[in-house]
């Protein structure tokens, strides 16, 4: 199910509208510059690589110089007023929240996202651009659910984005951001592709 919007027309929504909206909805949407953007359902894979990736940076990583989390805690982007949830974060130090609210953070270092069949053009393209304006980001990773695949865009000294991808199960992914190797074995862990083909057949692709 989507979010429930009011049942009059209205195509521009404060942030306090949204903000009040998201407290009851059943499902989780986006804010965009007035307008709110229904989220899609995560699959079974989805979450398991979210997962796997929560669990892999959670254990890995000091407790004491960084903060892992998944899913449900809100990003807010200034700069193209942007409410999001990606699907891991990692922050260096304390988390900076969005008017004193601790389920709405400012500051991750890295950003995760698992891509879906409806979202994947969205998160490579205008979101990114969107993530970029983040004065704290160092670091975006773009996890396949369809095969091994993994893209990883790092920022430069000079403010230039790297691009590397990984594709090998054999293979790790190494993050820039801190001294970390995540094998992609660990990532894509209980992840059936056999689901995704069958999901992909019933859609019609």
């Amino acid at each position: 199910m989507t979010t429930t919007l009011p049942t009059t027309e209205q195509h521009y929504f404060t942030e306090e509208q949204y903000l009040a909206l998201e407290e009851t909805a059943e499902d989780k949407s986006e804010y965009l510059d007035g307008e709110i953007i229904p989220m899609t359902g995560g699959s079974t894979n989805h979450n398991r690589l979210a997962g796997n990736v929560y669990i892999a940076l959670n254990l890995a990583l000091p407790e004491q110089e960084y903060d892992v989390f998944i899913g449900d805690v809100r990003l807010w982007v200034p700069k193209v007023r942007l409410y999001t949830y990606p699907d891991v974060m990692v922050i260096l130090g304390k988390p900076e929240y969005h008017n004193n609210r601790t389920d709405m953070i400012t500051n991750p270092q890295v950003i995760v996202e698992v891509l879906s069949k409806s979202t994947r053009n969205y998160d490579r393209g205008d979101k990114f651009a969107f993530y970029k304006s983040i004065p704290t980001l160092r670091e975006y990773i773009l996890i396949d659910q369809t095969k091994i695949k993994v893209e990883q865009y790092s920022k430069t000294e000079n403010k230039r984005w790297l691009y590397s991808e990984y594709d090998e199960e054999d293979t790790a992914l190494v993050f820039n951001s801190f001294q970390l190797e995540v094998p992609l074995s660990a990532i894509y862990k209980k992840v059936n592709f056999e689901e995704v083909e069958k999901e992909n057949n019933q859609s019609g692709v």
